[in-house]
């Protein structure tokens, strides 16, 4: 059965300069002069301008999903747009040439890394990294994130951040003096993540609007489900499913801002009963990092919901599963070569979000 055709948005004009095809005489992309270190002014982690009417200029820069409004994710998107299409011509795009990317991240990661690292070589630009920082950065030696932050800003233009810790994206933003992007933070947000799984959404079922999305796994420290959770509450008549294991319930905090949002939800135990419903399936892993003194709880969340082919068969033909990967047995392969499984598109939608996101924030 095919699927609809996606809706696209409309009334959005776009930001970013006008891209050229290869073969035109000017340049693909057209990178502005960034100031030198001394003359930009220190940026935070909020938005600048007015807090009632936000754009994607206002972005300094991305630490938390409740930053971005719905028309800000509309022309976010837009730009995402139009970073597939280079993506897709092999374009020889220089919209960031001579800017530099620092990537420091204090927990593991494939995806997130390597998309952020890719993003920057296929706009032009370059990037230093240390992919192991708690072991291979002066934070060994005592040094604090603030002032790790404070040295990395002297050698590049903008900062990507993995640390262990919640809240510590705001904190390393609010040193910096140039864009810092989380790239999560412990059990707390991956708001990136959050914005390539709702433009996947868009992509795979044709808008956000009027679905419903089971969220399932490990949802109390996981920080996809919660920034996702926080953005698919900015669109109309969304209903959010949350099952998981006793041990492993979505935060108190994530269902106050859903009342708050006129967003509908409901807490489940049943996969099955909910996987016939819903327009989305989101599956997430138990995170054993989380439960170092608490073995006897992730005993008892592993394994407690898995996707395969069975439960596939009772979901609508036209529904869709995500997961932000890495899986270590949620899903099983054999659902792989189903045309509903989204899970290896969604990742490569990372690359086009990571693109958009580094182009507003250094080309704005």
């Amino acid at each position: 059965e095919s699927r609809p055709a996606p809706i696209p948005f409309k009334g959005f004009v776009m930001t970013m300069p006008m891209l050229r095809t290869r073969a035109s005489p000017t340049p693909l992309c057209r990178a502005t002069a960034l100031a030198p270190a001394t003359q930009r002014r220190s940026r935070s982690w909020k938005r600048r301008g007015s807090p009632l009417k936000a754009t994607l200029k206002d972005l300094t820069s991305v630490v938390e999903s409740q930053q971005f409004d719905r028309a800000m994710l509309e022309e976010l998107f837009e730009v995402t747009k139009e970073m597939e299409k280079i993506t897709e011509e092999k374009s020889d795009c220089k919209i960031l040439s001579g800017r530099v990317m620092g990537t420091l991240f204090y927990e593991p990661s494939t995806r997130t890394r390597l998309s952020f690292e890719t993003a920057m070589c296929r706009l032009g630009g370059k990037v230093v990294s240390t992919e192991n920082a708690r072991e291979f950065s002066s934070v060994a030696k005592g040094e604090t994130l603030e002032d790790t932050i404070r040295t990395l800003e002297q050698y590049v233009d903008v900062i990507v951040l993995r640390h262990f810790q919640a809240g510590m994206a705001k904190v390393a933003a609010g040193a910096a003096s140039v864009p810092l992007i989380s790239a999560g933070d412990g059990p707390g947000q991956h708001p990136t993540q959050a914005l390539l799984d709702i433009y996947t959404i868009q992509k795979e079922i044709g808008g956000i609007d009027d679905t419903s999305v089971a969220l399932v796994g490990d949802l109390a420290n996981g920080r996809t489900v919660r920034s996702l959770a926080y953005m698919l509450s900015k669109f109309e008549r969304v209903k959010l499913y949350f099952v998981a294991p006793s041990v492993a319930r979505i935060g108190q905090d994530i269902k106050d801002h859903l009342v708050e949002s006129n967003c509908m939800w409901e807490e489940a135990d049943d996969l099955a009963s909910v996987a016939k419903k819903v327009d989305v399936l989101y599956q997430t892993r138990i995170q054993k990092e989380r439960y170092g003194d608490r073995p006897e709880d992730y005993e008892k969340a592993q394994g407690k919901y898995i996707v395969d082919k069975k439960l596939m068969k009772m979901m609508k033909k036209d529904a869709i599963v995500m997961h932000p990967l890495p899986r270590v047995g949620e899903i099983s392969p054999d659902v792989d070569s189903d045309p509903r499984a989204a899970y290896f598109r969604q990742a490569k939608n990372g690359l086009y979000i990571r693109m958009a996101l580094l182009s507003v924030l250094l080309n704005s």
